[in-house]
């Protein structure tokens, strides 16, 4: 296998006419490798992505823990203050249209039970005895307690 090219007056040889040529095909199992390895990666970088999401527009993360005992001194230091309630529901006390619901519930902080004022935008929520609930607080006029949001736990 032979191979020449003129050149003008001249035959010049090719370094590579003496050898054989062998081009060997990979199989594509690393290919496949790679991309399925990158599929993997990009879930999993979403799934943080939608993670860090969620945490990052939670409007309770910036809010205090509700300070039950110092309420319960003295609820007048706390008025028009807003805090975050890890709640468990104790007690039912009643519905009243266009006013809302009026909730027993305890915390985590303090076994003590304490009212909050669901609205009546949130009073279709069904609450059960025991069920637990994240809830942004606020400490209104009088000392009564209202849940400006509440959300399963």
């Amino acid at each position: 296998m032979s191979e020449s090219f003129e050149n003008g007056d001249r035959k010049v040889l090719s370094p590579f006419s003496e050898s054989d040529t062998v081009i060997s095909r990979k199989r594509g199992k690393s290919n496949a490798l790679i991309i399925w390895g990158s599929v993997v990666a990009l879930l999993i970088i979403l799934g943080g992505a939608a993670l860090l999401y969620a945490h990052l527009t939670d409007p309770l993360r910036t809010l205090e823990a509700f300070p039950v005992s110092k309420y319960l001194e003295n609820y007048r230091s706390l008025q028009g203050a807003q805090f975050k309630g890890d709640l468990t529901v104790e007690n039912d006390l009643g519905f009243q249209d266009g006013v809302g619901r009026l909730m027993v519930f305890s915390s985590k902080e303090s076994p003590q039970p304490f009212v909050v004022m669901i609205p009546s935008n949130l009073a279709g929520t069904y609450f059960t005895k025991g069920q637990h609930y994240l809830a942004a607080l606020e400490v209104k006029e009088g000392g009564l307690i209202y849940a400006n949001s509440c959300k399963k736990n």
